[in-house]
């Protein structure tokens, strides 16, 4: 960690993570505008196998960022320490940025599975400790 994020407060770590990950969702879904230019797409993929990549990239990232920004936010209210909100803010985004980089190839890859793995740890570690600090 760098100092700059050491000494952040749990809504500002929050913030810091959902607004990385808000950015990756608005460069993933420029991408699509971008394909679906280029091949004169208006509506769907067109049946443009890039497209379709394009749009999957962005659709798989939208079905897990909004849960994942509401987790960080529901974290952060609850007053959980800075550092398990890194944890949790970073395997998302390392996990969303993987699986879209790995996505864009049509066979399955690594990345795609690193990001898959991260995204659901992030995702059930946020869980957990959600459901423990409901009880104390």
């Amino acid at each position: 960690m760098t100092e700059m994020t050491t000494g952040m407060s749990p809504i500002q770590t929050a913030a810091f993570w959902s607004g990385l990950l808000v950015l990756l969702l608005v460069i993933l879904s420029i991408r699509v505008v971008l394909a679906r230019q280029k091949h004169r797409v208006v509506l769907g993929d067109g049946g443009v196998p890039q497209v379709n990549v394009a749009c999957r990239v962005f659709g798989n990232a939208a079905e897990y960022i909004p849960v994942g920004v509401a987790a960080l936010t529901v974290l952060a209210m609850l007053g959980l320490p800075p550092l398990a909100i890194h944890g949790v803010g970073a395997a998302l985004f390392a996990g969303r940025l993987a699986h879209a980089v790995g996505l864009n190839d049509t066979r399955p890859t690594a990345g795609r599975l690193l990001g898959m793995v991260l995204t659901y740890l992030a995702l059930l570690g946020a869980g957990g400790m959600l459901l423990v600090h409901a009880f104390v």
